[in-house]
């Protein structure tokens, strides 16, 4: 063949299209035939590389789809990566139920879920800046103090010295001392506060102990424990007056070392009054104590700012050593927006890589919306949105590419002014070749999606089906109920309700609030607004004062194990037992499957479960009561044609109608059920878990519970959260009840719906942090509306159409 022959074949060689790659060909995650919760047999094919909104009512099945299935077979996969050493401390969960999961890739979940409420976790802590700020001061911090530790506010100082035996060739033993200078405050140990105890709310110090001088609940003058254990101490007379006591008599009584006491045989332990109180009762939750102790709680303790740190948590010596005229704690207590700009102004060669990531985490908080926040601020005190845009915080800068994010409604708590620069953040992770996938109900967020799968078409039984799968424009059109609603406007009220009094507001101050007065009307709903960060919850949950019948429902977790669920926590069980055990003629205790009435293989629980080590433990049906709970002989009793099992198993819908008339009519059953059905839980079953609860529906549950209160003024926090669309409707149906019964409704929101549903409105800002804390706007929505002074006013115009 002559060149000429072969020259002319080259192009034609080029031209021929290359063979595609195999690996091309995995551009969606398949999910085939889920049946997790409420899931009937679900089968979607989600783009890779794309932003996925999933959308519906609330308990149609979003959650259950993205995190029950995707991000739990993701994570599970992942776990199995490990070794069988590492997966012994990782936390086990089983394959959901799902024919087919395809095309899986890593998943990153920020969820709502709100942070730990330890005292010693703070904003700092959480997102690691504080370990950066501590390397900092410990590298240029003048005078030196020591290593990054001696400016931890969660590190003790330690010393130790004596004898170690080294045990190597001929054994020798040595004197060793030990050292480590850290930067927690000995006085608070590193919470900045301290609790005085109030001794008169202890004990009554004109009785002996013997005559009962305790007035701590539970500490009976007949306990012989309590009055023995004093009595054969040795330490104090217990027939004689408390303010008798000697000085002596006095200091062991309130803070003698724990040391043994033999009681007629039995060994117990004496302990002063002071550290015995802090173990029994101030190193437990305060939510989670019966009300009576909590109430004790409350009257004899009270928390002040450490005198010793002035709240800082950190000793001496870490505030003495500064940066430019500023201590590690002065950085902490600035606001992260002031902090970015300081840190920008150092110029320090020998640090940069620090200084680079430094800056770049603390503009990672400005760019998300979170720079009105500190880094001292503890971490139990954000809401769930702050707590999720806190989680997002590490992902923002990373290198990762080709992972799945799945986000949780990451609007909650946004300002309409905020929502679009989230709705930046979202596409910006996109557009770095990931897949997100973000659960949603406004629509604002749904319209940026490339592709949307509405599940439903109702809730609970009534969903778990994919009723639409494509782009916004065909959801808009589509006949959805989120299509339906999409475009939904709410528009001003006509007229408002005039108030019936006021409740003053003198001077708030707390956080960033400056020296605010505000009278808030009584006898209508009013709504709070302002920009995240702007000081509502300040002025709401930490100005209006307590008691005056003032109930107060936030979004914090119901505490609750896996056996709770809506039947008893809202009391519901209770006349439901009585009935059953009335028409039986048996005892109440046999309709709990947490008591007498429980199965005797799984002891109540519906699962059995077999801990394999350190592989993943298997939960099974129980074979004895296959998941009903209960004894065989507890389900042969029945009322109004059903028994307890099929009971819990009913929808509160369903329930409310079988206990309102006919052979099951339980009057006060069915005024429980009727407040769950108002609040928008009619889809619930009774016996579902509280921990499956979003976190709506857990504030939804409380607003139900409270509503049988006596309280005058209700207080909401953010009551539309995980509400659809077509729910906001229902809920402001139900204010408008609670307002026309007589009641003061309070609402701190961001949904414009809400505000035009308003009597009146009290908007702060003018921005976040030190640019708020200002009242900017009082008067009624269409005021607003006519005036746009303020950020809310615009978009509410914007949103009303005005």
């Amino acid at each position: 063949m002559d060149s000429e022959d072969t020259m002319s074949m080259a192009p034609g060689t080029d031209a021929r299209p290359p063979a595609p790659q195999t690996a091309d060909s995995h551009d969606v995650i398949r999910v085939h035939g889920a049946r997790v919760n409420n899931l009937k047999d679900v089968t979607v094919e989600i783009p890779k590389r794309r932003l996925t909104v999933f959308t519906g009512v609330s308990g149609s099945g979003k959650s259950s789809l993205v995190f029950g299935t995707i991000a739990a077979e993701s994570q599970r996969l992942i776990n199995e990566t490990y070794s069988a050493f590492v997966q012994g401390f990782m936390p086990t969960t089983a394959r959901p139920e799902v024919d087919v999961l395809d095309g899986l890739t890593t998943a990153i979940i920020v969820d709502q879920e709100r942070m730990g409420a330890d005292p010693r976790s703070t904003v700092g802590t959480a997102t690691d800046t504080n370990a950066m700020l501590r390397i900092l001061f410990s590298r240029l911090g003048d005078p030196h103090v020591g290593p990054p530790a001696a400016y931890a506010f969660n590190v003790p100082s330690v010393r130790a010295s004596g004898a170690i035996t080294v045990e190597r060739g001929n054994r020798k033993t040595e004197r060793a001392t030990f050292s480590r200078t850290g930067g927690m405050c000995t006085r608070c140990e590193g919470r900045g506060r301290v609790s005085d105890i109030d001794l008169t709310q202890l004990y009554d110090d004109s009785k002996s102990i013997s005559d009962g001088a305790f007035t701590i609940p539970g500490w009976k003058s007949d306990s012989w424990w309590t009055v023995r254990t004093y009595a054969e101490s040795g330490l104090l007379d217990a027939n004689k007056p408390i303010r008798e006591f000697t000085k002596k008599e006095m200091q062991d009584f309130l803070y003698h070392e724990p040391f043994k006491v033999k009681v007629e045989g039995v060994n117990l332990t004496y302990e002063g009054l002071i550290p015995k109180i802090q173990k029994s009762f101030l190193s437990k939750d305060r939510e989670a104590m019966q009300p009576h102790i909590r109430a004790f709680v409350d009257r004899a303790v009270t928390f002040t700012t450490c005198p010793e740190c002035d709240g800082t948590r950190l000793t001496e010596a870490a505030r003495s050593s500064k940066i430019a005229g500023i201590g590690i704690a002065d950085a902490c207590a600035m606001q992260i927006s002031d902090l970015a700009g300081w840190v920008r102004g150092l110029d320090e060669p020998s640090v940069a890589p620090l200084l680079t990531a430094l800056q770049r985490t603390l503009e990672s908080f400005v760019e998300i919306g979170l720079g009105y926040l500190s880094l001292d601020r503890p971490a139990g005190t954000l809401s769930g949105g702050e707590a999720q845009r806190t989680k997002m915080i590490r992902h923002l800068g990373s290198s990762l590419t080709d992972v799945t994010y799945v986000f949780d409604e990451p609007t909650i708590g946004l300002h309409p002014h905020d929502v679009q620069r989230m709705n930046d953040l979202l596409l910006r992770l996109r557009d770095k070749g990931n897949t997100v996938l973000v659960v949603e109900h406004k629509p604002e967020t749904i319209v940026i999606a490339d592709h949307v799968v509405d599940l439903g078409p109702g809730a609970g039984t009534a969903g778990g089906t994919v009723c639409f799968e494509g782009t916004v424009e065909g959801l808009r059109t589509g006949d959805t109920v989120t299509g339906r609603h999409f475009d939904d406007r709410a528009s001003l009220k006509k007229s408002v309700r005039e108030p019936t009094g006021t409740l003053e507001i003198r001077g708030a101050s707390a956080h960033n609030l400056r020296d605010v007065d505000v009278d808030v009307p009584l006898g209508v709903l009013t709504v709070v607004t302002g920009v995240a960060g702007s000081g509502k919850s300040s002025l709401v949950h930490g100005s209006i004062p307590a008691g005056a019948g003032v109930v107060s429902v936030d979004q914090g977790a119901i505490k609750g194990s896996r056996r709770s669920n809506p039947a008893t926590y809202t009391g519901l069980l209770e006349p439901i037992r009585k009935a059953f055990a009335k028409a039986n003629g048996v005892k109440p205790a046999l309709f709990s499957a947490n008591s007498e009435g429980a199965c005797p293989e799984c002891k109540g629980a519906g699962v059995v479960y077999t801990d394999l080590g350190m592989m993943a433990g298997v939960a099974a049906v129980c074979d004895v009561c296959e998941g009903r709970r209960f004894a065989a002989a507890v389900l042969d009793h029945r009322f109004g044609g059903r028994d307890i099992s099929e009971v819990l198993a009913m929808p509160v819908a369903e329930a409310e109608e079988f206990f309102g008339a006919g052979e099951g009519r339980i009057p006060a059953a069915h005024k429980i059920l009727r407040r769950l059905a108002d609040v928008g839980l009619g889809y619930l079953t009774l016996g579902q878990p509280l921990t499956t609860l979003s976190g709506g529906e857990r504030q939804r549950l409380k607003l139900a519970v409270h509503m049988a209160d006596e309280g005058g003024v209700y207080v909401l926090d953010e009551p539309t959260s995980g509400l659809h669309l077509a729910d906001v409707e229902q809920l402001l149906g139900l204010l408008d009840r609670l307002v026309d019964s007589g009641k003061s409704v309070i609402v701190v929101e961001h949904h414009q719906a809400v505000m035009a549903h308003a009597d009146w409105i009290i908007d702060l800002g003018p921005g976040a942090g030190h640019d708020g804390g200002r009242i900017v706007f009082e008067g009624t929505p269409a005021d607003l509306v006519a005036a746009r002074s303020t950020l809310t006013g615009e978009h509410l115009a914007a949103y009303v159409g005005a």
